[in-house]
């Protein structure tokens, strides 16, 4: 479950850097819990292709991460956002991201 959460994480920051094929089998895949067959089916691909281009998605994602750090830097910032004593501050730097 947390790598599900982690991946649909990375892909809220870098999906847009996927090509369009690979962001629908994504959505497909975590947002519309389509299983291989069934996404297979759609595209009318083999389940095997569904799996390598997930796996290649997934493996792009944390590429993307491992370079940007953008989501290790979002954390970083909501821990610091949950130490600012005024909670209006912390509030609008939270609602910038």
């Amino acid at each position: 479950m947390e790598k599900f959460v982690y991946l649909n994480e990375l892909f809220d920051l870098y999906g847009e850097l996927l090509t369009k094929k690979q962001q629908q089998y994504f959505k497909d895949y975590y947002f519309s819990n389509l299983s291989y067959g069934e996404i297979a089916s759609k595209y009318q691909v083999s389940r095997n292709a569904v799996y390598h281009q997930l796996s290649l998605i997934e493996q792009k994602l944390e590429k993307f991460e491992e370079k940007l750090k953008l989501y290790s830097k979002k954390e970083e910032l909501n821990v610091i956002i949950e130490l600012i004593e005024d909670k209006e501050i912390g509030k609008r730097i939270k609602d910038l991201f």
